[in-house]
């Protein structure tokens, strides 16, 4: 299993980034992703995340109404459209790959410690004038 997260950078205040989690290694379309971020000296931390067929979404508070997940399951891509990004979005964002959404749903809605074998390497979001 493979997940590499891109599309990270650094942007203004109210600017917008959208990041993608690219997959291989597994059957994709058979597990739900999931994004999760760090922010620098804190724990990591749920954003969004998607079941299987991309019918069911989540996203924590922070960031509802500003980010939108998305997935290709033909090209084994996920997308983390980033709106109005503020300095507490500063972090590395990683994706994670589960059977389950509702187990990554209730850890992001819980803001509980996600444990996986899949993380893909992060990328750097900087939120800054």
């Amino acid at each position: 299993v493979q997940l590499q997260a891109s599309g990270g950078g650094v942007v203004q205040p109210g600017g917008s980034l959208t990041l993608s989690c690219a997959a291989s290694g597994f059957i994709f379309d058979d597990y739900a992703i999931g994004w999760f971020r760090q922010a620098p000296g804190k724990e990591r931390e749920g954003v969004s995340c998607i079941d299987e067929r991309g019918t069911k979404t989540f996203y924590v508070d922070p960031v509802k109404g500003r980010f939108t997940i998305s997935r290709d399951n033909a090209k084994n891509i996920v997308y983390l459209q980033m709106n109005n990004l503020k300095p507490e979005d500063t972090g590395v964002y990683y994706c994670t790959a589960d059977f389950g959404f509702i187990r990554i749903k209730g850890a992001q809605q819980m803001g509980i410690t996600f444990e996986s074998d899949y993380w893909g390497q992060g990328t750097l979001v900087t939120v800054s004038s």
